[in-house]
């Protein structure tokens, strides 16, 4: 029987977070994320909002290509807005998907010639002039998976016996998180099968809700396993900030997906809950238990670092996956 990854029940946590029964769930969360650092959670309660955000990304998607490319993600270096079928990188190879980025809408900052250039990561979204039903079902969906992220980050940040409240200070006043509405697929003429990629993640957790299309795989120690659909679950790993935060013992697990056959499209959407760009994580010191079981933050791949900012972190990987963003603003 081929492996599959783990299912937790989220159900515990929201009902009663503080309880006996949830101090149990956090390690066992936590057990999770330090052996496979992906896993399927259920019990969420969102399904209703998820199916309206599916919606208005398939009006999006259906779209004349004149009305996505006018929020074209180069047109500013926030990394928000659409991207165009074909032009995304992973590792210099072409990622067959379009997508459509979003995160809080702030204003664009301001930089002085000694500020970082990963603030410009901030600043305000773009919204298809076309489809104004998609801003309030879109910051509606923000507010609801901050809440998620910010339980479950709690539950976890308890597993390793920290207390609850221990990464709180890291989202004051708020995070930095972003919002992914994907749709993959292969011209009929041309293209390949890597809808994005084998990479990590970049921030702390990220959330995954998929059609029913398979694709998504996990490799977890050299052994490739399907993400295959569960009906009424979204799927959560680990990015590369929680894993330096632990010294490794939280894993930020490498994945990829693969393209449906031409013809065909599969959608998804990924929520990343990071914390604010500004913070900077060095290794915890975790009890005794855990700590000698962590193998140190750094991935294997020293062509890979894990920079210790978040803000410098998440820049790295969206400078190589957007190269037009990258000659447009950053050069």
């Amino acid at each position: 029987m081929s492996a599959k990854l783990p299912v937790f029940d989220i159900q515990t946590l929201r009902q009663n977070p503080g309880g006996s029964a949830a101090r149990h769930a956090a390690e066992t969360l936590r057990d999770i994320c330090h052996h496979q650092g992906f896993c399927y959670l259920v019990g969420h309660g969102l399904d209703i909002a998820a199916r309206r955000v599916f919606n208005v990304a398939d009006q999006f998607f259906a779209l004349p290509s004149p009305d996505r490319r006018s929020i074209d993600i180069a047109n500013t270096p926030h990394f928000r807005g659409y991207t165009i079928l074909g032009t995304e990188r992973t590792k210099g190879a072409q990622d067959w998907r379009d997508q459509l980025d979003f995160a809080d809408d702030q204003s664009a900052p301001t930089l002085g010639p000694n500020d970082p250039a990963w603030l410009n990561l901030r600043g305000p979204n773009q919204w298809p002039e076309a489809l104004p039903a998609m801003k309030p079902v879109i910051d509606d969906w923000l507010l609801q998976m901050h809440e998620i992220g910010l339980m479950m980050i709690r539950a976890l940040s308890r597993g390793l016996g920290l207390g609850a409240s221990y990464f709180d200070p890291y989202f004051d006043p708020q995070g930095d998180a972003r919002l992914k509405l994907i749709r993959y697929r292969v011209p009929e003429h041309g293209g390949t099968d890597q809808g994005v990629g084998w990479h990590h993640d970049t921030g702390f957790l990220t959330f995954i809700i998929q059609d029913e299309i398979g694709g998504l795989q996990v490799d977890i120690d050299g052994q490739i396993i399907d993400a295959t659909p569960m009906k009424g679950a979204m799927i959560m790993n680990l990015g590369e900030m929680l894993q330096m935060a632990t010294d490794g013992y939280l894993r930020a697990t490498p994945h990829r997906v693969k393209s449906p056959p031409p013809g065909r499209e599969r959608k998804s959407m990924a929520y990343f809950f990071n914390p604010r760009l500004e913070c900077e994580f060095k290794p915890i010191d975790l009890p005794n238990e855990l700590a000698r079981d962590a193998p140190g933050g750094q991935n294997t791949d020293p062509n890979d670092p894990v920079f210790s900012v978040v803000g410098e972190n998440i820049l790295k990987t969206r400078l190589r996956a957007h190269p037009d963003v990258a000659r447009r603003h950053y050069s």
